[in-house]
């Protein structure tokens, strides 16, 4: 299989990705909780879909986390709209990578208990390696199609793909919050889609394609269609596999560069049998990654500190959360670490 390094030539082959995503979205779906019709509907608009968006017209990734496209109007037709709460899951397709998520986001879907441990579930390219100039470090998170803070799901593979932190922060993030807030607010409901776009049979999703509407007023407090990019800036990422290196537009220091390539596992087998080294980190940063111990989640903010960090004593008792795991698990959960305790 020929590789293909750097950002996605996006006007290569762009075609191939319609078809592709008329395969995500026709995969028959997981049994979730509430209206079979309604997901029933979301099968029947899959083609539909697949013909209306053009993926060619996606421009390239020029220095933003997420596009509009459809003219920021999502793909949902009448019969879709619930106002019933219900999830799906789609199949994973034949080369393991994750399909179509659909949810009636409703407080009644939302979780009531703390996130679990998802560092079992590799989902397709996934690879353990480090940046220094990377929010948090690791390059890749396990990226939740459907938020963790709005169906309450943990280590569903069928919910997880492998994502940049780029993409989990700055592309996603916003638009789960926006649906969770007014879900919150509201209790009313919002219709939420989240496909992987794969270009041929990479195992990295070029990005997502991200639809939500406000159900009951019909999207007058919610309305968006966005494709976010699955880059990192300052790596080059090979989509065929997920393995990646520096390419300079952030580090600009030739050692430190060398450093950050030669700290990189580009072996699934180095990455299996050994820790990565990586000399910008110091000691005491990775004995406190490996170390499991109890942080404070600040779920409006998504921070997260030590117990006795003063910043705990603001947050309020909605947005107060607590997790049990390594450091490395809270940021793939797509939480930064306080800058005053520095967990």
């Amino acid at each position: 299989m020929e590789k293909k390094s750097g950002i996605l030539n996006w006007k290569i082959k762009m075609r191939a990705l319609a078809m592709v995503i008329c395969l995500a979205l026709t995969m028959q779906f997981a049994s979730g909780c509430g209206t079979t019709e309604s997901a029933q509907s979301t099968q029947e608009n899959a083609t539909t879909i697949a013909e209306t968006f053009d993926f060619a017209a996606v421009p390239a990734y020029d220095g933003k986390a997420y596009v509009a496209v459809n003219d920021n109007v999502p793909f949902f037709t009448e019969e879709e709209l619930s106002s019933a709460s219900y999830e799906t899951y789609g199949e994973l397709d034949p080369l393991g990578r994750c399909t179509v998520c659909v949810a009636s986001v409703g407080q009644d879907l939302m979780p009531a208990e703390e996130r679990g441990n998802i560092g079992a579930v590799k989902p397709t390219g996934w690879h353990t390696v480090k940046y220094d100039f990377v929010d948090g470090k690791y390059l890749y998170n396990r990226c939740h199609l459907i938020g963790y803070q709005l169906t309450g799901e943990n280590a569903n593979e069928k919910n997880l793909i492998t994502g940049t932190r780029y993409l989990n922060i700055e592309g996603m993030l916003p638009f789960e919050n926006m649906v969770a807030d007014y879900v919150k607010e509201t209790n009313q409901h919002v219709m939420y889609r989240v496909t992987p776009v794969f270009e041929g049979d990479n195992l990295l999703a070029a990005g997502v394609l991200m639809e939500g509407k406000s159900v009951e007023d019909n999207g007058e407090g919610v309305l968006f269609c966005i494709f976010a990019y699955n880059v990192q800036p300052g790596v080059s990422i090979d989509y065929a596999t997920g393995e990646s290196s520096a390419d300079g537009t952030i580090v600009n220091d030739t050692s430190a560069q060398e450093e950050i390539k030669q700290s990189t596992s580009t072996s699934v087998q180095q990455e299996e049998t050994q820790q990565p080294a990586d000399t910008s980190v110091t000691q005491e940063e990775t004995s406190q990654s490996e170390e499991t111990q109890t942080y404070v989640l600040n779920t409006n903010t998504h921070k997260f500190h030590k117990p006795g960090c003063y910043s705990v004593e603001k947050i309020k008792p909605e947005n107060y959360a607590e997790f049990t795991g390594t450091r490395e698990e809270a940021i793939a959960y797509g939480y930064d670490p306080c800058k005053n305790c520095n967990p």
